[in-house]
């Protein structure tokens, strides 16, 4: 029998597709939807671009989930049975960081949570969206209403982002890392982050889908603000030392191997006032006290070749010790970066390891992370 033939997947479209086209942008298949992976300046420059002014990104592929309810208080410590984090201490204008986990206490999602008078937001990434509010919506009480939002998300990264995005709405300037608030864009109401995937200060911008493409011209036409794409976003949060879910985190992989404790504050660990309660909770409790047999590192290759993922890192006796997970080549470091698993009596920064690429040994240093300190506003 002949094989049949295979229909492509029809991909989805953000609600600035068309002025990604207009820019002249590059695109490709990512999570199901046509994203730029670049556009005429290119990747490079688009990089350090972000890192000397602003750049803007469409993150409209990633899923918005709005829990209301009666009570939001109540939502917030509902929601602490699926991510070990500190929700009810969560007050309103602020987010926070947190982990999906499941029974085996793998890595679900990681995501954020936001807080507002009247609702959490919880914003996920795109390729577990449905999944997730599946999860949220399985899991939670009934009396919590469980929406995913098909509104655009347009992140603006650097240190231009502050003036470019207050001659708009001038209340922004004065929020910090990770507050948000509600605000008016043009006309169309929606939300701010301060917060972002790049290491650097800038914001997270929700607004209707319609008024998506109004906004961003807006901001393309601020002084120092160009697009950026996928492909400079990826080697922007390397160097910041951020994971990518399916890539450096997963449900084969823990909070403690990732080297993600910090999302699991002391109230929700062994003798906090709400500890455990969540999946996985004796696997990931356990690791956070007793170690690990292997953690996640940042890698520095002592050359110009950037190592890839997926390649084996040795010990310079040749032992196995782990693999790559994510590599590039870092532009605002001028050298190669990556960041993987090794066996924990190897994590020690300093250590020096051999990555396994086309049969050649090339040598690496384990690195702390962030390999470029972030330059979040803070005060």
């Amino acid at each position: 029998m002949s094989a049949q033939p295979v229909e492509p997947v029809a991909l989805r479209n953000t609600p600035l597709h068309d002025l990604h086209l207009r820019l002249g942008a590059r695109m490709v298949p990512f999570a199901g939807y046509a994203m730029p992976l670049q556009y005429p300046a290119g990747q490079l420059k688009e990089h350090l671009h972000t890192r000397q002014a602003a750049g803007l990104f469409d993150v409209s592929h990633m899923g918005q989930v709005v829990l209301s309810g009666p009570d939001p208080d109540r939502i917030a410590r509902a929601l602490e049975s699926l991510i070990p984090a500190d929700l009810a201490g969560l007050k309103a204008g602020r987010q926070r960081y947190g982990l999906l986990t499941d029974e085996s206490g793998g890595i679900l999602d990681d995501l954020m949570v936001a807080r507002f008078d009247d609702r959490l937001v919880v914003v996920v990434n795109a390729a577990n969206k449905r999944a997730d509010a599946a999860r949220l919506r399985e899991r939670l009480p009934a009396e919590i209403a469980v929406e995913e939002r098909p509104d655009a998300l347009i992140a603006l990264q650097g240190p231009a982002a502050e003036a470019a995005l207050a001659a708009l709405a001038p209340e922004v300037a004065a929020m910090r890392f990770l507050d948000v608030r509600t605000v008016t864009l043009l006309g169309a109401p929606g939300f701010v982050a301060r917060s972002g995937y790049t290491g650097e200060d800038g914001f997270e911008i929700s607004v209707p889908a319609e008024a998506a493409e109004a906004v961003a011209e807006a901001l393309l036409a601020k002084a120092g603000v160009m697009p950026v794409g996928l492909g400079a976003r990826d080697t922007l949060r390397l160097e910041a030392g951020l994971c990518l879910h399916g890539a450096d985190i997963d449900p084969t992989t823990s909070p403690a191997e990732a080297d993600l404790g910090f999302a699991i504050p002391k109230v929700r660990r062994r003798g906090g006032a709400r500890a455990g309660g969540f999946p996985g909770e004796a696997r990931i409790l356990q690791e956070l006290e007793a170690g690990t047999a292997r953690r996640r590192v940042g890698l520095r290759p002592e050359g110009r070749a950037p190592v890839r993922a997926g390649a084996p890192l040795l010990a310079e006796d040749g032992t196995p010790l782990g693999t790559v997970t994510s590599g590039s080549f870092g532009p605002s470091l001028g050298a190669p970066v990556a960041m993987g698993y090794v066996a924990a009596l190897h994590a020690q920064a300093g250590t020096r390891l051999l990555a396994e690429v086309r049969g050649q040994h090339l040598p690496l240093v384990v690195t702390p992370l962030p390999f470029r300190p972030a330059t979040f506003k803070r005060d």
